[in-house]
């Protein structure tokens, strides 16, 4: 790489944000980790959650996932610190906390073999951030806590477990009001007028109701890194691009936003009829509060992928990994193309 192109780099990533900058080193940095570590690429993935936003049952709060084969796992930690359970090292060599509480002989005659099996067998599975997590499938929680209970009825309880009976109980009742909630809501067909609010509020949420002024919202990193993998040659000078450019930035970029949200955008901004393309650009109808922060994360997730490719064959098959795209399915309307 010539001195001219690495001071242009530079140049062009001090334009960026912090956080765009931040995200684009973090996004590329999980890449290659993945590229390097091959044996990460056969773990689950989840493809929601945040540490910062778990499960909120009462007072009690777990870090909660859903993994790409739409498993609902919650992190054997967050599950430990809610049931109130000691921290340390185990007494048994090979034995998690879980697992040596629920051998020991006060519990394991209300433990049954397929709770147990669990229980040893915790899910090893990656968070979106990329980071390696071991977690527990939900029900386990309820089984546990319905067992620890069964034990305190029964009067085999020790005293400093009735702590953990304690919290057992504040779940129990917790998820008992969830679920009373979901039950009602299909017995009525509310959840279908659940979900086109759902949908509503995010079309609220993403499209502004203002047209924006225009801003460099895609970082000419993006660009480099597009031409690069196609083996084509850019001129940083022209504004001029491809029609397929726009194709391919609709695949990868505007349809991975929420589901509805490119349509509406395609409906505030449509086709002029005499020149043949859009009047403005879609991310101008995007909220600033939502829809362009969204818009900021998700380009430096991809120019993260494509910096850590050497081919687009490659930098495909990463995409369609870490966005969970099926490559058979058929490509929304006229304006994009299948990844």
């Amino acid at each position: 790489m010539s001195d001219i192109q690495t001071k242009g780099g530079q140049a062009r990533a001090k334009a960026l944000s912090p956080s765009a900058r931040s995200a684009i080193a973090r996004a590329g940095a999980q890449a290659r980790w993945a590229k390097a570590d091959p044996s990460r690429a056969n773990l689950p993935k989840a493809i929601t959650g945040l540490k910062d936003q778990p499960l909120q049952i009462g007072d009690l709060s777990i870090p909660a996932y859903v993994l790409e084969d739409e498993r609902r796992v919650l992190t054997v930690s967050g599950m430990s610190d809610a049931l109130a359970m000691a921290r340390g090292g185990s007494e048994v060599p090979g034995l998690n906390r879980f697992e040596l509480f629920a051998s020991r002989e006060r519990m394991s005659q209300f433990i049954s073999d397929d709770l147990a099996e669990k229980i040893s067998s915790p899910i090893v599975f990656l968070t979106p951030t990329g980071a390696k997590a071991y977690g527990y499938d939900a029900e386990v929680l309820v089984e546990l806590c319905e067992a620890v209970l069964k034990a305190r009825e029964a009067g085999k309880l020790q005293k400093q477990q009735e702590r953990i009976a304690q919290r057992c109980e504040i779940l129990v009742r917790g998820l008992a009001r969830v679920g009373i909630i979901a039950l009602v809501d299909e017995a009525t067909g509310y959840q279908e007028l659940r979900a086109r609010d759902a949908l509503h509020k995010i079309l609220e949420a993403y499209i502004s109701k203002e047209l924006l002024p225009w801003t460099q919202r895609f970082p000419l990193q993006f660009y480099e890194e597009m031409y690069r993998l196609l083996g084509w040659k850019l001129d940083p000078k022209s504004k001029a691009k491809p029609g397929f450019v726009g194709v391919l930035t609709n695949a990868l970029v505007y349809e991975r936003l929420p589901e509805g949200v490119l349509h509406e955008l395609r409906g505030q901004n449509p086709v002029d009829p005499e020149t043949g393309r859009r009047r403005f650009r879609h991310h101008q109808f995007l909220t600033e509060s939502v829809g362009n922060p969204h818009l900021e994360k998700h380009l430096a997730k991809v120019i993260g992928l494509m910096q850590a490719s050497d081919t687009f064959s490659e930098f495909k098959r990463m995409f369609r990994k870490v966005f969970k795209v099926d490559g058979s399915a058929e490509r929304r309307g006229r304006g994009t193309v299948r990844i």
